[in-house]
């Protein structure tokens, strides 16, 4: 009897996700199409097969086999192995039979072979960037320009991004025939499959230059040096990703240029704190407005002063709010708080006078 947890090399107590996990390595390593052994892959998938369905892993785990019922030898199907059909197998309406094999595991082979099944990618196409701009926390408070300067591909000055020499023609691709695609068959041992490709001599524009440009060989772009004035909306906040379409690399031959993508960080600021769209501080006052309360005023995030309202018998630590002069609400509707933190200041060196005045508010209690 075959041990199919020892197939995918897992224990018999492993979880769904254990033996999904174990079938997509093993699956990968011998798959035939990379060099594998296909009959460690069939058995590899006989084995999944089995333990990914809850039902057949019951029965294997109680009895050593798997009953599908109806055949000449109890838990084999027509192919040997336990209720395993190797395939796609067909119907009598000619439909896929459900029980053939496990279709959304399929997808990660496949995409070996075919790619991430959103069809070709763009060859032309200009690569993104990632940029990381520091940003002062007051620049929040409003939209903001940024200058920033980037080595990158741009525009070849000499071809204007055809890439081929002034005045010379431009042919039909011989590889694609004008198309700008090409077949590609991948056989495998579910079968062979066919689709269409970008042409990698032409990059899918079905065109190449008979005489290449001198400066960019044919590609259309350079690396050249950009400097771009990006506008930042208000309210950023660090890790937030902003994209500037187009502004990546140009693509090769006129093709699509790639997107600029602005990582925030806001740095932190000497006195506030920011807390979603709240801001917190700290500032100090005597014993004497702790106990007898008082008004002062205190900086904002803009650099104005406002009034700050200290209770009477407020105790060190003590959070004071002012209301609408934090950082504004990402949809324009109002603003966050300002919160400041209130420590009561305990001086080191007293005067005569100062002792004589605390020693008598010690007799009296206070």
């Amino acid at each position: 009897m075959k041990d199919y947890y020892k197939i995918l090399g897992i224990a018999k107590g492993a979880s769904e996700q254990d033996v999904k996990k174990a079938y997509r390595r093993l699956a990968h390593k011998y798959h035939p199409d990379k060099g594998g052994d296909a009959g460690r892959f069939k058995e590899i998938s006989e084995a999944y097969q089995i333990l990914s369905n809850r039902d057949k892993r019951a029965q294997y785990d109680k009895f050593g086999r798997v009953f599908e019922g109806g055949g000449p030898s109890a838990g084999a199907g027509q192919d040997g192995f336990g209720g395993f059909q190797w395939g796609w197998q067909r119907g009598p309406a000619e439909g896929f039979d459900e029980g053939s094999f496990d279709f959304p595991d399929l997808g990660d082979i496949f995409e070996d072979f075919f790619g991430a099944g959103q069809g070709p990618a763009d060859l032309r196409k200009g690569r993104d960037i990632e940029v990381e701009l520091r940003i002062p926390l007051e620049a929040v408070l409003s939209r903001r320009e940024e200058r920033v300067s980037l080595s990158k591909f741009v525009l070849c000055s000499r071809c204007q991004g055809v890439g081929a020499e002034p005045n010379t023609k431009v042919s039909e691709c011989f590889s694609c025939r004008g198309t700008g695609q090409v077949q590609q068959i991948r056989k495998t041992v579910f079968g062979s499959f066919t689709r269409l490709g970008i042409c990698p001599e032409c990059a899918g524009e079905g065109l190449r230059p008979e005489k290449p440009c001198s400066v960019c060989y044919g590609e259309g772009r350079v690396r050249g040096q950009e400097e771009l004035l990006l506008i930042i909306p208000a309210v950023v906040d660090t890790n937030q990703i902003l994209n500037f379409e187009g502004n990546g690399d140009t693509g090769k031959r006129r093709g699509k240029n790639g997107d600029l993508y602005a990582r925030i960080v806001v740095k932190q600021h000497a006195r506030f704190e920011r807390r979603g769209d709240d801001l917190y501080a700290k500032t100090q006052i005597s014993f004497a407005q702790a106990v007898l309360g008082d008004e002062i005023e205190v900086p904002t995030l803009e650099g104005t002063r406002v009034s700050l309202q200290i209770p009477a018998g407020t105790e060190s630590g003590r959070i004071v709010k002012v209301q609408g002069k934090g950082i504004p609400h990402f949809q324009g509707l109002g603003r966050g708080n300002l919160n400041y933190e209130l420590e009561i200041h305990i001086p080191k060196k007293l005067s005569h006078q100062q002792k004589e005045l605390l020693e008598k508010l010690k007799k009296e209690g206070i």
